[in-house]
């Protein structure tokens, strides 16, 4: 296995892909605001006739992924299209049409947990004792809640057998200077308590199934030696992609105040620990 390569820039290795497979949030913005950067190295790729799916464990589906770009500086010349989690989580929940359906999440305030289900077929319940399949979106209250606080409860839900579909496989997710626990730490959690979890995002297969049908749709069918998948979440972007046999470019956004010497000690850290792969290394997304 090759060592991971330091970019100066995504130009250095633009020529060697047809496409890119590009994490949202942690590459394009923290949720806050943009990174002007990241959207003007996307740009710079399709300009020079590459694609670009961005792919996000968003437990929404694209069209509320996208309506934040124009306000957070994302530009819409960035991308081709856009496959999120959540689009992969209605695709699941189209099979429990007719049935009951239990939902740990907020609604409205955060997640916007409505847009996961809203237009199909199913009961919401508010007792997972009657639901057929359960959904997570997120913790009641992200600014406070602990996954840990949610322990005793799922060693007893785990006990009905109730399967749960894990919207946003995401542990932790920054929000400008703050990190908030996601959907994934709970499902965590349910598994240890020896319940079972379906997981539609990365590192599943679902997400990049519904990617490469977007590539289709485009015209393109590139072999996977032609596809680099970037992203900056280790058990996330950079398992998923290492499981589909894809080139990967790990952007360290929350490392980019090291020295170049010092972030790649430390991406190679996260790597090793973590035992994924990343063939490429920036502090953050440049053309």
């Amino acid at each position: 296995m090759q060592p991971m390569k330091h970019l100066s820039g995504l130009r250095e290795i633009a020529d060697q892909y047809d496409a890119i497979y590009c994490d949202v949030w942690g590459v394009l913005h923290n949720g806050r605001k943009a990174f002007a950067a990241a959207s003007e190295a996307l740009v710079a790729f399709r300009k020079l006739g590459g694609r670009v799916i961005l792919l996000t464990n968003a437990p929404v589906p694209k069209e509320q992924v996208l309506r934040y770009f124009e306000p957070l500086g994302v530009s819409d010349k960035a991308y081709d299209d856009c496959v999120s989690s959540g689009d992969a989580t209605r695709f699941l929940l189209q099979k429990y049409q007719g049935k009951k359906v239990w939902i740990l999440g907020i609604d409205e305030g955060w997640e916007h947990d409505r847009y996961l289900y809203e237009g199909l077929d199913i009961t919401l319940t508010q007792k997972p004792e009657e639901a057929d399949i359960g959904l997570l979106v997120g913790l009641r209250d992200p600014r406070q809640d602990h996954p840990n606080d949610y322990k005793e409860e799922f060693s007893a839900l785990a006990q009905t057998r109730l399967n749960l579909i894990c919207a946003n496989p995401d542990i932790q997710v920054r929000i400008g200077d703050r990190l908030y626990w996601c959907a994934g730490a709970l499902a965590k959690i349910y598994e240890q308590e020896g319940g079972s979890v379906l997981y539609p995002g990365k590192p599943h297969p679902a997400i990049y199934d519904h990617a490469y049908s977007k590539l289709e749709t485009l015209g393109l069918t590139p072999s996977v030696s032609r596809i680099l998948a970037i992203g900056d979440g280790p058990d996330t972007d950079i398992r998923g992609a290492n499981a589909q046999a894809l080139d990967v470019l790990y952007v360290g956004t929350g490392l980019a105040e090291h020295s170049q010497a010092d972030f790649l000690v430390e991406a190679e850290r996260i790597m090793t620990e973590k035992h994924v792969h990343s063939n490429y290394a920036q502090a953050y997304l440049k053309w």
